[in-house]
């Protein structure tokens, strides 16, 4: 029998203002269009918002240190004082506003779910509409009768985008994870909302003994039943592709960014619906999520849309034509206006400004950005699970899109001990995207959870006891990335792209138990042997050079390449997990390969 959480209570909303609560969503609409900055209908109908962030903004955010301990957290820290200044500024501004959007719901379902105030200034209309369609609603967590009932949230959420604190880059996110209230100033992306109210979940589940994990999650139903896959990633790595995407007779999507895992291998779920990249979305590719994204209920953000109001989600450089039609909407997001109009007036090109695909700083508006974002409620996902009937877990996987010429992660990984597979979450490896903004290159993000607000430390620690108690759970990574460069490098033939129907066939062959492994020599993990006959039909579907990347940089006179890749990442690994006091078990069983 699954325990219910002791959870806190928050008191009486501070704001003698008026308060709008749970609104329809065509209400939010019409809000929306009367309030929010640069926020249009497309000619679906649907509404997109160009904001002025592009991304979330983690170096804004401050944790109340009153203790005066900050190694007890994984971000930045504020002192009590200036914080309580902030959100009495915040306070006074939403009081002049004189009205709040309000609405009730819960993270989770179940007897493990959490109910969330969200409070919002009108302006960010559109936001209050994204978080309502990921937020479960009252009466599914409580009964039909939830209505006549007084709302008790455990969690309160703030949002006010357009009061701008005296802060660096002119906002901030106060987290209290010791009253679990979280004030948003001067941000404008909904990924803010949705990671505030997951960020105050992961300290309350890590305080009751679980652990929510950056995970998507599917149901994969086969001729033995029912399994449970959870897949962890940074954003851009494809959680939401490969949850999304076929394997078995049937695969019923649960989640596609967080869960919270428990002893025994139990998960509980987190949202309603999912929060989707649009950049390269087409309906051959990932039928579901185009189909909910071109709705006419859709919520979609930073999308680009032409003359006409049609999204464009391969749309990238922006001539002079395109800046000048959306001239206004460029330097009210924060694009400088002299350099605006310098480049509708032909006195600075394309090339002048942008570098190897980056923009210099100053010119980021002459390239539309890569993390337009679209809202899909779990309504309009085809098949989607029954999220109170879910399975414990079955298999658990990390993503690591791996970029550019020393990009040597094998296409599929499976660990061999849970010490090993605790130390590469932990890594939490990948190439960085259009996600972290304009910073590109190798990263590493302890288990893919920059938002885990407690020491970082404390995630493997928490995970080695979780999986402890796992029954057979299989651990495996698999790399969505490269082989040996990037998209440059593969359109002239130096370099290989994992595809998704690649990822499929390997999850599939996995889940079938049909892979027969080998040791990795270098790593000692398990990777595909490429040479054993019982793997010919995954050799039909997926290059052998992908499954052991070796044998490409062999092939390719690169083996030099390869062999500084292999000590380099020995020595990094064991490094980090060194930083973080990681246990000195998981260490070896990265550092030395076994």
């Amino acid at each position: 029998m699954t325990r219910r959480l002791e959870l806190p209570q928050q008191p009486a909303l501070p704001f003698a203002v008026q308060t709008l609560v749970n609104p329809s969503q065509a209400t939010l609409r019409e809000l929306a269009l009367k309030h929010t900055p640069y926020c249009v209908q497309t000619v679906h109908g649907s509404i997109n918002k160009v904001a002025r962030n592009k991304a979330r903004m983690a170096q804004y955010t401050y944790i109340i240190d009153r203790a005066g301990k900050p190694e007890a957290y994984s971000h930045a820290t504020i002192g009590a004082e200036q914080a309580q200044q902030l959100i009495d500024q915040q306070a006074a501004y939403v009081r002049d506003q004189g009205q709040l959007i309000v609405v009730e719901g819960y993270v989770g379902v179940g007897p493990r779910a959490v109910p969330v105030q969200w409070c919002y200034t009108l302006e960010a209309a559109n936001i209050a509409a994204m978080q309502q369609v990921l937020a479960f609603p009252r009466e599914r967590v409580e009964g039909p009768d939830a209505a006549t009932r007084a709302f008790t949230p455990a969690f309160r959420l703030v949002y006010t985008p357009e009061f701008v604190p005296e802060m660096p880059g002119k906002q901030a996110i106060i987290v209290d994870l010791d009253n679990y209230v979280t004030y948003i100033m001067g941000a404008d992306y909904f990924g803010e909302s949705k990671k505030g109210a997951l960020r105050m979940l992961a300290a309350l589940m890590y305080r009751n003994g679980g652990l929510v994990m950056h995970a998507g999650a599917k149901e994969i139903i086969d001729g033995d039943g029912r399994v449970t896959m959870g897949i962890l990633g940074l954003s851009g790595t494809g959680k939401t592709t490969t949850t999304f995407s076929k394997q078995g007779d049937a695969t019923k999507p649960v989640q596609d960014d967080m869960i919270t895992l428990w002893p025994g291998g139990e998960i509980s779920v987190t949202e309603n619906g999912c929060f989707a990249k649009t950049w390269g979305l087409a309906e051959d590719t990932e039928p579901v999520i185009y189909r909910g994204t071109i709705s006419s209920e859709a919520w979609i953000e930073n999308v680009y849309l032409d003359a006409d109001g049609n999204p464009d989600f391969f749309k990238r450089d922006l001539s002079p034509a395109d800046v000048e039609r959306l001239r206004d909407t460029l330097i009210g997001t924060g694009a400088a206006a002299n350099n605006v109009d310098a480049y509708i007036a032909g006195e600075v090109k394309f090339a002048d400004v942008v570098d190897d695909g980056i923009p210099k700083d100053g010119w980021d508006f002459v390239m539309w950005t890569e993390n337009g974002r679209s809202i899909i409620p779990m309504s309009a996902v085809e098949d989607a699970a029954v999220l109170e009937e879910l399975e414990d877990l079955h298999s658990l996987g990390i993503l690591n899109r791996d970029e550019g010429p020393d990009a040597a992660t094998p296409g599929l990984v499976r660990f061999t001990s849970p010490e090993q597979a605790a130390g590469y979450l932990m890594l939490g490896e990948t190439s960085k995207t259009s996600a972290a903004g304009k910073e590109r290159g190798k990263t590493r993000s302890p288990f893919t959870q920059p938002f885990f607000p407690l020491a970082h430390s404390l995630q493997a620690q928490r995970f080695s006891e979780l999986a402890a108690t796992f029954g057979a759970t299989s651990m495996w990574l698999m790399n969505t990335g490269y082989i040996g460069g990037d998209a440059r490098g593969e359109e002239r033939g130096e370099a290989l792209k994992v595809k998704i129907r690649h990822s499929s066939a390997m999850l599939e062959a996995m889940l079938g138990g049909e892979i027969v492994w080998a040791t990795d020599p270098d790593f000692g993990y398990e990777i595909v042997d490429v040479d054993a006959p019982a793997n010919a039909a995954l050799l039909e579907r997926v290059p052998g050079q992908i499954l052991q990347p070796r044998r490409f940089f062999e092939e390719s006179g690169r083996m030099d390449e390869y062999t500084d890749w292999v000590a380099r990442m020995k020595a990094e690994r064991k490094a980090f997990l060194e930083k973080y006091d990681v246990a000195p078990a998981i260490i070896d069983a990265v550092a030395r390969g076994a």
